[in-house]
C-alpha cells in the first residue's frame, strides 16, 4: 500500500550521529504513506491491531459454520474484526484526501466500505486484513533491505574514553573535538577520525573502505570513525568528528542518494494522480454494466499498483546496500542506471592505476654487498627522513623484517640526499651526482640497467667512501589493475583509455604493464577534460576515474565521475558521481555488474506489475475474481517484486571474504605481523 518511493524515506536518526531530520511521526496511526518513515515501534502496535481484527473475522466464519449462516453472532463477530482491520486505511485515506493527495489508500477504502454497507462483513475484513498484511510484509522486507545500509552508518560508539592527563574519562562521543586524545581498547569501535599517537593494532575497516581484511596500524597512521580495533591499545588524536568523519560523510551520501529518483520514479510520481481517478471510473463502467458490487469491489482491491510502483525503487534500495557494503557510495540513484550504458572508461595514472607512493623495485647490491645488507645500510641511515625514497625503503624493510641500525650525525640535503653514520660506518644515501659531491670517485652510472625516463628514481647507497649499490623505486602499478581492465574488456567496455600529467615513457611503461592501449601522456587538467569531451562527442558513454584532487574537471565533464580512495580525500568526495571509499579497482567491473543486474531486475519488476494489475482487473471485470483472492493476488504482486529486488542485495559477495583477526589475549605481547594483502594509504 506504500505510493511513495522506498528511496525517499528516513528512519530516524541513529543514535551517536549528529544529523537530525525532521519527521511529522504521527502517533495514531503508522499506516500514513507519505515521505516519513515507519517508525519501527509502532509494529507491534499494527501486529496487535491485526491480528485481534482477523481473529474476530475468523470467529465469525467459525460460528457460521457451527449454527448456520445468519446468525447475529457472526454478522457482529465480522463487524468488529472489519471496524478494527478498516479504521487505520480509511482514516489515512482521509488524511491523505485533506492534503490533496490521491492514493491507492482511496481505492481500498472504497472497496472495504462498499463491502461494509452492503452488509458483507466478512469479504470487508479480509480484504482489509490482506490490504494489512501486504503493507507489514512490504515494509519489514524494504526495511531488512536498508539494514544493511543502516548498518554502516550506525557504527560510531556513542561513549568515547577521553584521555585528560593521567586519568581516562568516559565522555559522549558527538562531544569530542578536533585535538583530544582518545583511548581505544581491543574490540571497541573507533568514535572518530584521527592519527595513532600511540599504540599498534589491527583494524578492521571493511565497513569504511570495503577492504577484505584488517588493516595493521601503527603510530602516525590513520583510523576512521566507525571502524573496529580488533587488537591492541590505540591512543588516538582527534582530527574530526561529528559529521566531520569519513563515517559522517558516508551517511550523508547514503542519505542524498536516496532522496534522489530515477527518471521512470518521477513519472510515476507524476501521474499517479490520475491513476486512482481512472480506476474509479473503471470501477463505475463495472457497475453500470453488470450492477454486481462484488465484482466492483474486487476491481478496486486488484488495482492497487503496488508491485509497479515497488518496481524501482525497492531495487534501488537493494541496489544502493550492495554497493554501499563494497565501498561504493553513489550520490544519485539515477548513476545507477547510467553506469549500465557505459562503454568507455577514461583513467587518471598517478593515484588510480597507480599508487602514488613510492615503491621499492630494484636492490642492486655491488661489490659482493648482500642485497638484505644494502636494505638494511640505506634504510638505517634513512630512518629520520620524510623523503618519499626514505618512506619506500623503510616499508620494505618492514616488511621483510630487516633490523635496523641507529643512525646519528645524521643530516639531509632536500632533495639531492642524506649523510649520516649508523654502526661507525658513514653512509650516504641519494643520487650520483650526491655521491660525487661528496668526494666517491667511479662511474656508478654504467652497473644501471633501468631507465629514468620510464619513471624510475635511482638512489646509490656507499658506505665509507665506497659505493655497494643501488636502489630503484617507481609508482608501484596496482596489483589489481590489470585484471580489473580485462574485466571491463570482458563485460562490453569498447575503449578504455589513461589520460596523465606524466612524461610519454613513463605513462607508456604504465600502459604496456597493466594492458591499455590508449594513452594521453603530458596532459594538464583542461586538457583531460577536452579528451573526455572528444570521447563523448563520439557517441561514447563515458566513466571517468581520477583521484579527486587534480581530476575534479574532468570527473565533471564524463557521464559519471568515480573518485578513488574516497576515505579521508574532502575534493574526491565532492568532486564525482560515485566514490570509492578504497583503492580496489575490482570495485568498477563490480558497478557495471551490479547496474546492469540492477536494470534487469527492475525491467522484470515493472513486467510483473503490469502482468498482475492488468490481467487482475480483466478478470474482476468478468467476474473471475472475488474481492478475497483480489487481495490474495495484490500481496502475491507485491512480493514477488520485493523478493526478485532482494537478490540484488548479495551482489558481490565474492569480493569480500572477511577474515577477522582474533583479539589479542590479555598479557598477549605485541599485535601479529600484517597479513599479505596491506590496506593501499589514502590521501
Amino acid at each position: 500500500m506504500q505510493v511513495t518511493s522506498l528511496l525517499s524515506r528516513q528512519d530516524p536518526k541513529p543514535e551517536g550521529c549528529g544529523h537530525d531530520h525532521d519527521h511529522d511521526h504521527d502517533h495514531g496511526h503508522s499506516h500514513e504513506h507519505d515521505h516519513h518513515g515507519h517508525d519501527h515501534e509502532h509494529i507491534p502496535v499494527r501486529l496487535w491491531q491485526t491480528l485481534v481484527g482477523v481473529i474476530l473475522v475468523l470467529n465469525s466464519f467459525v460460528v457460521e459454520w457451527l449454527w448456520g449462516k445468519g446468525s447475529p453472532v457472526a454478522s457482529l463477530s465480522a463487524m468488529c474484526g472489519t471496524i478494527i482491520l478498516g479504521t487505520p486505511i480509511v482514516l489515512t485515506s482521509l488524511k491523505d484526501l485533506r492534503r490533496g493527495i490521491l492514493s491507492m489508500n482511496e481505492l481500498v477504502s472504497i472497496a472495504v466500505l462498499a463491502a461494509f454497507a452492503s452488509g458483507d462483513y466478512q469479504t470487508a475484513g479480509v480484504v482489509a486484513f490482506f490490504m494489512l498484511t501486504g503493507e507489514l510484509i512490504e515494509t519489514r522486507t524494504a526495511a531488512g533491505a536498508r539494514a544493511s545500509i543502516e548498518s554502516l552508518i550506525k557504527l560510531t560508539p556513542t561513549k568515547a574514553r577521553l584521555i585528560q592527563g593521567p586519568t581516562e574519562v568516559e565522555v559522549a562521543a558527538k562531544d569530542l573535538a578536533v585535538g583530544d586524545v582518545v583511548r581505544v581498547r581491543p574490540g571497541d569501535n573507533i568514535p572518530a577520525d584521527g592519527v595513532i599517537v600511540n599504540g599498534q593494532g589491527s583494524v578492521n575497516q571493511a565497513n569504511i573502505t570495503g577492504e577484505s581484511l584488517p588493516v595493521d596500524k601503527k603510530t602516525g597512521d590513520d583510523v576512521f570513525a566507525g571502524t573496529q580495533n580488533l587488537t591492541g591499545v590505540l591512543e588516538i588524536r582527534v582530527s574530526r568528528a561529528g559529521q566531520d568523519t569519513t563515517l559522517g560523510k558516508v551517511r550523508n551520501l547514503i542519505l542524498a542518494a536516496e532522496k534522489t529518483k530515477l527518471p521512470i520514479m518521477r513519472i510515476i510520481d507524476e501521474y499517479m494522480g490520475f491513476y486512482t481517478p481512472l480506476v474509479l471510473v473503471i470501477g463505475a463502467l463495472v457497475w453500470a454494466f453488470t450492477t454486481d458490487l462484488t465484482r466492483v469491489i474486487s476491481v478496486l482491491v486488484v488495482s492497487c499498483p503496488c508491485a509497479f510502483i515497488l518496481a524501482s525503487p525497492s531495487a534501488m534500495v537493494a541496489a544502493l546496500s550492495a554497493a554501499a557494503r563494497l565501498g561504493i557510495l553513489i550520490k544519485n540513484v539515477g548513476d545507477i542506471e547510467s553506469a549500465a550504458r557505459i562503454n568507455a572508461f577514461i583513467f587518471d595514472k598517478t593515484g588510480t592505476l597507480t599508487t602514488g607512493n613510492l615503491t621499492v623495485s630494484r636492490l642492486a647490491p655491488l661489490g659482493g654487498t648482500k642485497p638484505a645488507e644494502l636494505l638494511r645500510t640505506a634504510a638505517s641511515a634513512e630512518k629520520y627522513s620524510n623523503h618519499p625514497t626514505a618512506k619506500a625503503l623503510l616499508q620494505l624493510a618492514g616488511e621483510a623484517k630487516v633490523p635496523l641500525g641507529e643512525p646519528s650525525n645524521f643530516t639531509e640535503t632536500a632533495g639531492r640526499g642524506i649523510k649520516a653514520t649508523v654502526e661507525g660506518a658513514e653512509i650516504l644515501v641519494g643520487r650520483a651526482q650526491w655521491l660525487k659531491d661528496n668526494g666517491l670517485e667511479g662511474d656508478f652510472l654504467k652497473h644501471v640497467d633501468l631507465d629514468e625516463t620510464e619513471g624510475f628514481s635511482l638512489v646509490f647507497v656507499a658506505r665509507n667512501g665506497q659505493c655497494i649499490g643501488w636502489v630503484g623505486l617507481q609508482d608501484a602499478i596496482r596489483t589489481e589493475a590489470r585484471t580489473a581492465l580485462q574485466a571491463l574488456t570482458e563485460a562490453g567496455v569498447r575503449r578504455i583509455a589513461m589520460v596523465t600529467g606524466d612524461r610519454q615513457p613513463v605513462a607508456a611503461r604504465v600502459a604496456r604493464e597493466i594492458g591499455c592501449a590508449e594513452v594521453a601522456a603530458e596532459c594538464l587538467p583542461q586538457n583531460k577534460v577536452e579528451f573526455v569531451r572528444q570521447v563523448s562527442s563520439r557517441g561514447y558513454r563515458v566513466a571517468v576515474v581520477g583521484d579527486g584532487v587534480n581530476d575534479a574537471p574532468a570527473l565533471a565533464a564524463g557521464d559519471i565521475g568515480i573518485a578513488m580512495g574516497a576515505a579521508g580525500s574532502e575534493v574526491a568526495i565532492h568532486s564525482a558521481t560515485i566514490a570509492l571509499m578504497n583503492n580496489d579497482l575490482r570495485r568498477l567491473p563490480f558497478l557495471v555488474s551490479l547496474s546492469r543486474s540492477t536494470r534487469s531486475v527492475i525491467n522484470q519488476n515493472f513486467l510483473a506489475g503490469v502482468f498482475f494489475i492488468i490481467g487482475g482487473l480483466s478478470l474482476a471485470a468478468f467476474g473471475y475474481l472475488s474481492p478475497i483472492i483480489a487481495a490474495i493476488m495484490h500481496n502475491a504482486g507485491s512480493l514477488v517484486v520485493v523478493f526478485n529486488s532482494a537478490r540484488l542485495v548479495r551482489q558481490g559477495e565474492e569480493l569480500e571474504p572477511f577474515h577477522a583477526a582474533a583479539p589479542a589475549q590479555p598479557g598477549a605481547g605485541s599485535p601479529p605481523p600484517a597479513p599479505a594483502v596491506l590496506a593501499p594509504k589514502t590521501a
